[in-house]
């Protein structure tokens, strides 16, 4: 692996129940400057495990695995290690499985026949930003009779959404806007509550859809 001395490494562990397939993957992976694959999983239990005792700066896993599946695994890692991002490889593009994948936790969710480049952007960019939607899959999921965002939040939190969507913390969120950290916490939880999403990941999938950021 070439490793660029300059950019931190990430330490992953890829779960996928086709062998094949994650040895392509993890060569893939592995010639990707900074990213270093230290295991495999081939179902859902052997995962959480793993991530219980190496403790990965970074989780890439499919759905479908037999026994405890992917879905079942990412909602116990992000119960045990919710610290720990998650990012979603997956064939299927169903809405309704990638809205339980976020709601469970996932951080990101990308198709596996996007192109090559395309998972060390998802992974570049759930390490800085803590998130990553393909544009493909944000536009999957985008209803155009969907009330535009104004109609939902204040001025106020659309600026925070804003932030919060770009991987900004809530102390730099504070410092930029002008209020104290306390006061932008509200406002999340607020614009959570109003939008019916959980976490940070749900409302970086929003501003994405929306169009208030771009991926």
């Amino acid at each position: 692996m070439k490793r660029d001395l300059s950019t931190p490494l990430v330490r992953l562990v890829l779960a996928d129940d086709h062998h094949l397939v994650r040895r392509g993957l993890n060569a893939l992976l592995s010639s990707i400057a900074g990213v270093e694959v230290i295991a495999e999983a081939g179902e859902g239990a052997e995962l959480v495990s793993l991530v219980d005792s190496l403790r990965p700066d970074l989780v890439i896993t499919d759905l479908s695995m037999p026994g405890m599946d992917g879905m079942a695994a990412l909602g116990e890692i992000h119960r045990r290690h919710p610290a720990i991002p998650v990012l979603v490889l997956s064939m299927t593009d169903a809405c309704e499985t990638i809205r339980r994948a976020i709601e469970g936790g996932a951080c990101g969710y990308l198709l596996k026949g996007g192109p090559q480049f395309e998972l060390e952007q998802a992974i570049r960019s759930v390490m800085t930003r803590g998130s990553y939607f393909s544009p493909g899959i944000a536009q999957r999921l985008l209803q155009p009779s969907d009330p535009t965002p104004a109609d939902e939040l204040t001025e106020r939190q659309l600026e925070v959404l804003k932030l919060l969507a770009s991987g900004r913390a809530a102390k730099e969120i504070a410092f930029e806007l002008g209020l104290s950290v306390k006061t932008v916490d509200v406002h999340r939880a607020r614009i959570m509550e109003r939008l019916n999403i959980k976490g940070v990941a749900g409302l970086t999938l929003y501003a994405v859809r929306k169009g208030l950021i771009v991926p």
